[in-house]
Formats: C-alpha cells, structure tokens, sequence
C-alpha cells in the first residue's frame, strides 16, 4: 500500500513539475498602459513595433513608434514585414515593446517570431490590452 501511495505521489509531482514548465514556456511579458505612458513621458530608450493594421494605425499610434502592419501574423508576407525590422532590433539593446489591436495572438506571434530571430525574450514586452485600450494621446498619420 506504502508503495502505491509513494507511486502516486511522485507521479503527481512528476505532472504538477511538468506543468510548470510548460507554464513558464509560454509566458511573455506584459507592459501595462500606464507603464508605456511614463516611459515614454521621461524619454526612456526603448523601441515600438505597432503591428496594428493600417487603417488602425492611421487613427492613431504610440508616438514614435514603427508602422509594420503585420497583423495577424499568420502569412509569409506578414512575417516579412517583421524581418524587415529585425536588424534594427538586433544591433540595440533597448526593450521591445510589441503593439497590437487587443494585446493577444498577433502580439505573441510577434514575440515568438522575434525570439526565433534571435532577440532576448527579456527586451520583448507586449502592451497589455493592445492599442484598443491605450487611453493616452496618439499621433496620426495624414
């Protein structure tokens, strides 16, 4: 009985250890709003990749940032406006910060396309909410 309860046991901590990392693989980081809004009042060095389809982009942006328009980031075409940038990112060591319609899927795309071409997960963050909820001023394209 001993036996199978220590059997049990170590299979459990086995799945729950597993589980964790499987967690911890998928993880990315987030930067809330307000974050980006004081980074950006206080000039902090960092690069933006909106991902936000044009007509999105053109209503308006995070200043400053750079207009790729690749969401959803499911094509080959898609991807190539990422690589496109990617040797920009590669030479500096600023954060990433990823901007997209709503801060889900297109974001995270981008960050695992990113972190296959050889940027540090760390530098990569991902506007929390997307550009759908960016509440402060943006500039606009004419």
């Amino acid at each position: 009985m001993k036996k199978r309860v220590l059997s049990i046991l170590i299979t459990w901590a086995a799945v729950a250890l597993c589980a964790s990392w499987a967690v911890a693989a998928d993880t990315y980081n987030y930067i809330k709003a307000k974050d980006l809004n004081v980074r950006l009042s206080a000039g902090s060095p960092m690069i933006i990749v909106d991902i936000c389809p044009v007509e999105q982009f053109t209503k308006g942006h995070v200043k400053g940032s750079i207009e790729t328009n690749a969401y959803p980031v499911k094509t080959e075409e898609e991807k190539a406006k990422l690589a496109a940038i990617l040797p920009k990112l590669k030479v500096s060591a600023d954060d990433i910060i990823v901007v997209c319609p709503k801060g889900g899927g297109g974001a995270t795309k981008t960050v695992d396309y990113y972190k296959a071409g050889g940027i540090d997960e760390k530098r990569l963050l991902i506007l929390e909410k997307g550009m759908g909820e960016w509440p402060y001023e943006t500039e606009k394209r004419q």
